[in-house]
């Protein structure tokens, strides 16, 4: 038996080890039960701490919100029946359903489980703020000047300021509602919400196992309960090469994104499914609502971050269309526009950064001469996934005159230097948390500098600044848009990003999976999937 025959028995061997640990009742009944690994591990099922994939999968199964979006990302009620907004865009209303009713739990009582309350709405977003939760999900609340429940039935908010996106912002799992009883429980063990499945057993570092909500209150569009599946199984593979090898032997029933170790396995250099998987797997993707970029730290000492002409020319320099091609297997959309991704109204109307090598070296040229520098550095730092794009990045820059080094460090340690103003320049990525472009413009606005905001370039403009203050108290969207494209157009000239492509959401599934879709927040949405035996 060679190396690869005893790799591939020994993580089959540990999946069988992992599969065995479920319940004796769902594995009976497979095609019951849909599975799927998380390999970032799931840190906690508290929806304040929602504030990335792996924990924000399992709290949409587990509660609901006051709104959701729908697959064209309009917001509908979801525990609201129906809503209003005064005049002056500052008191949102909101009248709840009277047939939403909590998880069973001993904690109710006698009937064991009760009806969503307004109470319950307050208590939810309230401790949001709450400086004992420590919610990073506390900016939700940021333009919220009251939370009321004037009734059991009825929930008042009131805004400091008008916010047109405020709706969506609700729609965010931050905002789930959880019952008030949750301060006497626990979310390692207790999760109370009114989700389509429910906690069932959380074995750290091994598996989550959720069940069937059989007092979920939504159904079909033939008026059949939802949902359809008995049970969702979460395993915790760490290593995404054990992932693909469980997915392809159909361990789990779905594999989300792709990484270097398996990429070229299973889809081809022009970015479709490879043939040999065709029968068992079906690939899916649409546009995902999230922007891959480089930043400019522009409160550098150094000349080259203060140069518009030195931003602009490495902008020029490399050319996008061949690095999704060759390094993303054409998944992800290059990024020849603004910062705002495609799928969002108010995207720029000129036109952005393509391959323009002599103009990038004339820009260069330029800088010299301003700034009397003849050897001009570059320093991108990264963390290890995204190392293959910025020597690509590296190498096309080298080019153009401009000495790149490259620094790798840990995703945290970015994340902690970014925030800190300790990188010159910097890959990171923006992803919505609602479907409104403001969240992408709000990075460059002043008052948003980092540590206290998400204004990690520190880019400064006052005609920006008023576009954007102008643009959050309009509720038109029509004259909202037209300002947001202004405020993108300007970031392409004043160029403190480098936009590198606007990703795609890519899925692979079982094709036993029915029901499963697609949405440009890659959210999982597992209140409708069938499986076929």
């Amino acid at each position: 038996m060679n190396t690869h025959s005893i790799l591939s028995f020994l993580l089959l061997l540990n999946l069988l080890v992992l599969t065995s640990c479920s319940d004796s009742k769902i594995s009976d009944r497979d095609h019951l039960v849909f599975r799927y690994n998380e390999h970032a591990n799931i840190t906690s099922l508290d929806p304040a701490f929602a504030k990335d994939q792996r924990n924000i999968w399992p709290a949409h199964q587990l509660y609901n919100s006051l709104v959701k979006l729908d697959k064209k990302l309009s917001i509908e009620g979801d525990i609201a029946r129906s809503w209003t907004i005064s005049e002056d865009g500052l008191t949102y209303e909101f009248e709840l359903r009277d047939d939403v009713f909590f998880h069973k739990h001993p904690i109710f009582g006698k009937d064991s489980t009760r009806q969503v309350l307004a109470s319950d709405v307050e208590y939810s977003l309230k401790r949001l703020t709450d400086p004992k939760v420590a919610s990073p999900g506390s900016w939700v609340m940021s333009d919220v000047k009251r939370v009321k429940a004037l009734s059991d039935s009825v929930i008042q908010i009131e805004l400091l300021q008008k916010f047109p996106a405020f709706l969506g912002l609700l729609s965010s799992k931050f905002c789930s509602v959880l019952p008030v009883e949750m301060d006497k429980l626990d979310f390692q063990t207790s999760p109370l919400g009114t989700g389509p499945f429910k906690f069932k057993r959380w074995e750290t570092g091994e598996k989550l196992v959720l069940r069937k909500n059989n007092l979920y209150f939504k159904t079909d569009a033939d008026g059949n309960a939802l949902p359809y599946l008995e049970a969702v199984a979460i395993s915790f593979l760490p290593d995404k090469q054990s992932e693909f090898l469980a997915f392809v032997q159909g361990k789990l029933d779905f594999l989300s994104g792709l990484d270097p170790s398996y990429k070229d396995e299973l889809i081809t250099v022009d970015g479709e499914l490879n043939s040999k998987f065709e029968t068992d797997i079906a690939m899916e993707k649409s546009p995902y609502l999230n922007t891959e970029y480089l930043g400019f730290y522009l409160d550098s000492d150094t000349e080259e971050m203060k140069s518009k002409a030195f931003r602009r020319a490495i902008n020029y320099a490399f050319d996008r269309d061949k690095m999704i091609k060759y390094l993303r297997n054409n998944i992800g959309i290059p990024a020849h526009k603004g910062f705002i991704p495609e799928g969002l109204s108010g995207r720029a109307r000129i036109q952005g950064f393509t391959y323009e090598p002599e103009k990038a070296r004339k820009l260069i040229q330029e800088f010299k001469e301003e700034t009397g520098i003849q050897e001009p550095k570059l320093i991108i730092s990264t963390n290890p996934s995204y190392i293959d794009l910025v020597e690509f990045i590296q190498k096309e820059v080298q080019r153009i005159g401009v000495e790149v080094e490259i620094d790798v460090m840990p995703p945290s340690t970015i994340r902690q230097k970014r925030s800190a103003g300790q990188l010159e320049t910097f890959r990171a990525s923006w992803i919505a948390d609602y479907p409104d472009a403001i969240n992408y413009l709000s990075l460059f606005y002043s008052e948003n500098f980092s540590p206290n905001g998400p204004n990690y370039t520190h880019f400064k403009n006052e005609t920006y600044d008023r576009l954007y203050e102008k643009a959050i108290s309009i509720t038109r969207d029509s004259l909202r848009y037209n300002l947001y494209s202004k405020m993108d157009s300007l970031l392409i000239e004043e160029a403190p990003v480098i936009p590198l492509y606007y990703d795609e959401v890519v899925r692979f599934r079982s094709k036993a999976v029915k029901g499963l879709g697609i949405n440009p927040f890659n959210l999982l949405d597992l209140s409708e999937v069938k499986k076929t035996r």
